[in-house]
């Protein structure tokens, strides 16, 4: 078997969460977090379509993490970032970032935004 270093390019991993955190890169995010390849930083929920909407482009996916339990998310959120030819798969906010660090090892075109646990 041959083991290989994983080299992440522009965007980083989530290398932990817990109550109303997330590490990102080596930052400490409070509260709901959003990471790609724009960069990584604090994100405004639901209502920040503009920043969820910067990714459009930019990335195949977006990873949407809904907290601790999966949840629907509001149309307005979802239908916009569909037209505009991103996916968006919704799950809880612990396996979207594990979901998310297996798929940027593989250097796919992805972002993860997640609300805290």
């Amino acid at each position: 078997m041959r083991l290989n270093e994983v080299e992440f390019t522009d965007s980083k991993p989530v290398e932990g969460y817990g109550p109303g955190f997330f590490r990102i890169g080596g930052e400490v995010i409070e509260g709901a977090a959003l990471t790609g390849p724009t960069g990584t930083g604090p994100w405004g929920g639901y209502a920040d379509m503009a920043a969820l909407l910067a990714l459009v482009g930019q990335v195949d996916v977006l990873f949407l993490g809904t907290g601790g339990e999966i949840a629907h998310i509001p149309a307005a959120v979802r239908d916009p970032l569909e037209a505009a030819g991103v996916g968006v798969e919704v799950m809880s906010s612990p396996s979207a970032a594990r979901t998310y660090n297996v798929l940027l090892s593989e250097g796919r075109r992805i972002a993860l935004a997640v609300l805290p646990v």
